[in-house]
């Protein structure tokens, strides 16, 4: 990627750009909008932490192992919660602390594989040290509210109690007396919950942060803290060339989720309702865990959170409110290219204010053989945003004797995570929803629908963005060079030597998009602009996303399922709302399919031209293409041919441009009548037969879920898998993933070899194996409710099921549900279902230690 002289040439343009004072990009207040008073619940203060430092907790389990936990205060359902969660995940977790904690190469040494070479876990271990959250967890925990340290204090003796009681040696074969098998702190967990919410930010750029240094050589390699083996200098020449190998990519290219508030004018029976489908990996960190948390006459909740939220749902519902999350396209942080002094490659200027660039040495353990470790140690430097950046080779962020670039993020050091959650889980109303998002910043990267019980709904991006002037935010927004570096990278780059693009702080929650209305809200990662049709939002930060912009097929089937998936009556009942969720249509199919099939059927068996020396007959496609049932299920025929169709497919190259901004639901529409299509079609057909793969294989013939025993080997068997992919336009979403995102652990998972495309020879990118498609990201805590007058009612479903550990009987079960159904399961709210369904009870305690 080359890189514009920014700091050189952008002050002009932004004269042309500031003058634009007229633009509808200028941020504004957002619509005042208030919320029908609901009927007057009255908020029971529930105590945070235990009397006498006694713990107590009892846990029920139902059908599935989902845990039931309820105590009297804050802290004893967090004890609940650590113990229950230990059960199912402890190696999980306990293997996210010590990736935190900078010692997977301590464990395991420099390589992810090792022998490899590739030394990502000892750049990871120095890239976790050098984000500091873990310094700054010991640092500053007395400063956290008491609700937090309840939680997190009450969370880990009950995950240690676990473990303790337990045993190393009878822990899940996948950590089984493992040398990290460790007792948690309170300050782990906050380091932790730290470091998660920078996943969109920060923790994306710790092998930037890693090459970094001033001088043009290979000076950021590290060195022995004291004498050391001769391996350390094949250790470091490893480090050398996987810098080389290095490219700026852009992250996060498949997280993503759908969600629905739904308000009494589109439920039937006049009261709110939710549909929440986040797509999240089945493995690693990111994976969902349910549970059911209740302090008595003061907090009923039920929902998933992610790993290691201590005593907190991030999704879900309690009597009064019901919410889900999306990730949003706000960007929360920026890079900055800073204008270095003549002759000092260590101070930089910002107008006529001077700064100066430090560093910090941080030492890793390494081992290198049996019982056998190192110290390595190596600088970092900080400018006064934050880390300093830098990509290896020619690949476009250099620090040289004009420039160094930098980043700054919203997220650093965010303490928010968990009393956001719990004042979520407490609250009685939209409006106290509203407030928890006015006092605190803790969902980071996420939009929030929520819908309450009098059929109200709401929408937020309340996720954390850098506050800017008004005049940068229009500068990102349309200075044609900014513009072209953002959509290269996926990220926001800014001249660091002017004050105009300094942070002004974060952007409060009285700017950020928001809208309550009595019909629905909705997000499925389009950014805010179309939460509803019929109130679309403009005017915020230019960082929340961009607006009046083409939505992905996955947004437009989701409008659609909004419009017509209601019945004859155009409002949801609940079981409407989960047909809605799982009934797998994909609006690449109801766009284009028809009008390909006339064209194929035109082309007879006159082979299409795909290259100048390669032909194909596509007339085998025509009646796939005719027969379609209008799907992606385990019965749809030719869904390898839709599949790598949908991979090849470019709305923007393939449609006609007719997009129209008052429409976006619809447009752009209608396929291009140039045939450029059907050589699409052709190349897809050309894809599955040089690979072997059936033309007519149904779904079911070909995608799957298999589960990885301990050890990383696979099952053996393989489930069948319903559900579309996003690039379909499907609305329930499955892929396979093997990123850094997905695999963010050291438990080991099967792979699968990627097959390679037929004229270009690199590995498809719909993951299509010799085996089919394997599935380990997508649909994962998915579920539906609808407020009734007897309380909330729903059905859900955890696709990769609640517990990791092989052993365990509900280590597939949930998956095996969907396989056979395809279906979502009632959720046991209750306390009459609970008791019917129960399976196993347990009543702990234990004096606080």
């Amino acid at each position: 990627m080359k890189l514009h002289p920014l700091v050189f040439s952008i002050a002009a343009a932004l004269l042309t750009v500031g003058c634009n004072s007229d633009s509808n990009n200028d941020v504004t207040e957002p619509p005042v909008t208030t919320t029908p008073e609901p009927e007057e619940v009255v908020k029971v203060a529930i105590p945070n932490f235990a009397e006498d430092s006694v713990l107590e907790a009892n846990i029920r389990w139902t059908s599935y192992g989902v845990p039931h936990i309820t105590a009297t205060n804050l802290e004893s359902l967090a004890f609940g919660s650590g113990y229950a969660y230990a059960k199912d995940h402890a190696c999980l977790l306990m293997d996210q602390i010590i990736k935190t904690r900078g010692e997977r190469a301590k464990y395991y040494g420099p390589d992810q594989v090792a022998g490899s070479g590739d030394s990502k876990h000892l750049i990871s271990d120095f890239g976790y040290k050098a984000l500091g959250v873990n310094e700054y967890a010991l640092q500053h925990y007395g400063e956290l509210d008491e609700t937090s340290r309840a939680h997190f204090e009450g969370f880990v003796q009950g995950f240690n109690k676990y473990v303790n009681d337990t045993g190393a040696a009878n822990l899940a074969p996948e950590c089984a007396s493992a040398p990290w098998v460790i007792s948690l702190t309170a300050q782990d967990m906050l380091a932790y919950s730290m470091a998660t919410v920078q996943l969109a930010s920060s923790a994306n750029f710790l092998e930037l942060a890693f090459f970094a240094n001033p001088g043009d050589g290979d000076e950021y390699l590290p060195v022995p803290s004291s004498n050391a083996p001769n391996a350390v200098s094949s250790l470091v020449k490893n480090v050398n060339q996987q810098a080389k190998q290095f490219k700026l990519d852009k992250k996060f290219k498949h997280l993503g989720s759908n969600g629905w508030g739904l308000g009494k004018e589109m439920m039937a029976n006049g009261k709110g309702g939710l549909l929440a489908n986040p797509h999240f990996p089945h493995e690693g960190n990111l994976r969902f865990w349910q549970s059911h948390l209740t302090v008595p006459g003061a907090m009923n909740v039920m929902g998933g959170s992610l790993q290691g939220m201590p005593g907190v749902i991030n999704i879900g519902f309690n009597e009064h409110v019901a919410w889900t999350h999306t990730f949003s396209t706000a960007r929360h942080f920026l890079i900055y290219q800073l204008a270095l002094n003549e002759d000092d490659r260590m101070s930089y200027r910002v107008e006529d204010e001077q700064h100066t660039i430090t560093s910090k040495t941080i030492s890793v353990e390494v081992a290198i053989g049996p019982n056998t470790t190192i110290e390595l140690q190596k600088p970092f430097y900080y400018s006064h945003h934050g880390l300093m950046l830098e990509t290896p080779a020619a690949n476009g962020l250099g620090w040289n004797d004009s420039q160094a670039f930098t980043i700054k993020d919203a997220n650093e050091f965010n303490m928010d995570v968990v009393a956001q959650w719990s004042a979520l889980n407490q609250a009685v109303s939209l409006d106290d929803m509203k407030e928890s998002f006015a006092k605190f910043d803790g969902v980071s990267f996420n939009n929030t629908m929520a819908a309450d019980k009098a059929g109200n709904v709401f929408y937020v991006d309340d996720s954390t963005v850098l506050k800017l002037d008004d005049t940068a935010n229009l500068a990102i927004r349309l200075q044609p060079e900014l513009v072209a570096l953002r959509e290269s990278t996926g990220f926001d780059l800014v001249p660091g030597n002017m004050k105009l693009f300094e942070s002004q702080g974060k952007v409060p929650f009285t700017e950020a998009p928001q809208l309550t209305r009595t019909d629905y809200v909705q997000n499925s990662n389009d950014s805010y602009w179309v939460t509803n049709l019929n109130e679309p939002l403009v005017g915020f930060a230019a960082q929340y996303g961009d607006v009046h912009k083409p939505l992905s097929l996955r947004t437009r089937m989701g409008l659609k399922l909004l419009q017509d998936g209601g019945g004859e009556d155009a409002k949801f009942t609940l079981d409407e709302l989960e047909q809605a969720l799982i009934g797998n249509r994909i609006y690449l199919g109801e766009l284009v399919f028809a009008d390909l099939a006339i064209q194929c059927q035109a082309q007879g068996d006159v082979p299409v031209q795909i290259t100048s020396d390669v032909a194909v007959d596509v007339s085998p496609a025509c009646d796939i293409l005719s027969n379609w049932n209008g799907a992606m299920n385990l019965e749809t025929q030719g869904a390898a041919l839709i599949r790598e169709f949908a991979h090849l497919f470019n709305p923007s190259a393939h449609l006609y441009t007719n997009f129209d901004v008052t429409d976006p639901a619809n447009t752009p529409h209608t396929l291009r009548q140039d045939k450029v299509a059907l050589k699409v079609l052709a190349h897809a057909m050309l894809n599955l037969q040089s690979n072997g793969i059936s033309l007519t294989d149904t779904l079911a013939d070909l995608q799957f879920v298999e589960k990885s025993l301990a050890g990383g080997h696979a099952s053996g068997e393989q489930l069948p898998w319903a559900g579309p992919m996003h690039v379909e336009g499907g609305f329930n979403v499955f892929r396979f993933d093997r990123s850094n995102l997905t695999r963010s652990t050291l438990i080991p998972y099967a792979d699968y070899q990627t097959l390679p495309d037929a004229i270009t020879g690199k590995p498809l990118a719909s993951n299509l194996s010799s085996q089919g498609y394997p599935v380990n990201y997508g649909s994962s805590w998915m579920f539906v409710m609808n407020f009734t007058e007897d309380g909330p009612v729903a059905k859900g479903l955890l696709t990769m099921s609640q517990s990791s550990d092989s052993r365990s009987e509900h280590f597939d079960d949930q998956s095996r549900y969907y396989s056979q159904t395809a279906k979502l399961r009632p959720l046991f709210y209750k306390e009459a279902d609970i008791a019917l369904n129960l399976i196993d009870e347990i009543d702990i305690s234990m004096t606080k230690q």
